[in-house]
């Protein structure tokens, strides 16, 4: 029997490899585990949905983390408990600035950190970063591909409908205005657990990116430009499970 089981995660020692794919949705963690090697599924408690399996040669563990950053950053606590050392969130935002389209790539380099629970893991002026070895498989990967794709900062939100319909929100001025100053920014995409996970990632060092699919932009569609709703996540996934098997590869050469 397992060691050591985690309380929300329900993992114990030895279910969970040192490199993770982190979905949101539990209804993605199988269709990523069938990129792996003899996927099994390890738990399924609340939102926490996990397989692990092998890619090049490494075990890999696949473990959806819910909807916002207090749910995120609780599996990874958990699993940096049980060895967890390089995560990639693989995710769908909503596009911010107008050249980010339906369909699109976004890997992020750093958050916004409109959330809250980046805020018990380190003072706001800290930012909120992606690992520098994670950002350059991503981008190498989608640069392969030959797919649409941007590298920059995205939003981290709490509150979905806050975006959606900011204007029945008490706090409606706030809101609008903070979404234009990202907007023009060049703030790349809006979402909800990216900061967290880079916050929390830093606090345990635990090396951490993310690859986002763009569902669509609304303000682009609001501007009259041409836009598409895209829902299928098969090419993010792609290029996680590959840029994933680049850094396993140059782990082992570093080893």
């Amino acid at each position: 029997m397992p060691k050591n089981i985690q309380y929300h995660i329900a993992c114990g020692e030895g279910d969970i490899g040192g490199y993770c794919l982190l979905p949101g949705d539990p209804g993605r963690v199988a269709e990523i585990a069938r990129y792996l090697d003899n996927p099994i599924k390890i738990a399924a408690n609340r939102e926490f949905v996990t397989y692990s399996g092998f890619l090049a040669g490494q075990e890999v563990t696949v473990t959806s983390t819910g909807i916002g950053g207090p749910s995120a950053a609780i599996a990874l606590e958990e699993l940096a408990k049980l060895g967890a050392h390089t995560v990639i969130r693989i995710g769908t935002c909503g596009g911010i600035a107008s050249f980010v389209r339906g369909g699109d790539i976004v890997i992020a380099t750093a958050a916004c950190r409109q959330e809250g629970t980046s805020r018990e893991y380190a003072p706001i002026e800290y930012p909120a970063a992606a690992d520098y070895s994670v950002v350059a498989a991503l981008h190498a990967v989608a640069e392969e591909q030959g797919l649409r794709w941007h590298t920059g900062v995205v939003q981290s939100k709490d509150s979905f409908y806050g975006q959606h319909e900011p204007e029945r929100m008490p706090v409606a001025e706030e809101l609008a205005a903070k979404w234009q100053a990202f907007r023009r920014l060049n703030v790349l995409a809006s979402e909800m657990e990216t900061a967290a996970i880079f916050v929390a990632a830093a606090a345990l060092n635990v090396r951490a990116g993310a690859v986002l699919q763009v569902l669509w932009n609304k303000d682009r569609r609001a501007e009259g430009l041409p836009d598409e709703t895209v829902t299928d996540t098969t090419a993010v996934i792609e290029v996680a499970i590959s840029a994933l098997a680049k850094i396993i590869q140059v782990d082992k050469v570093g080893c």
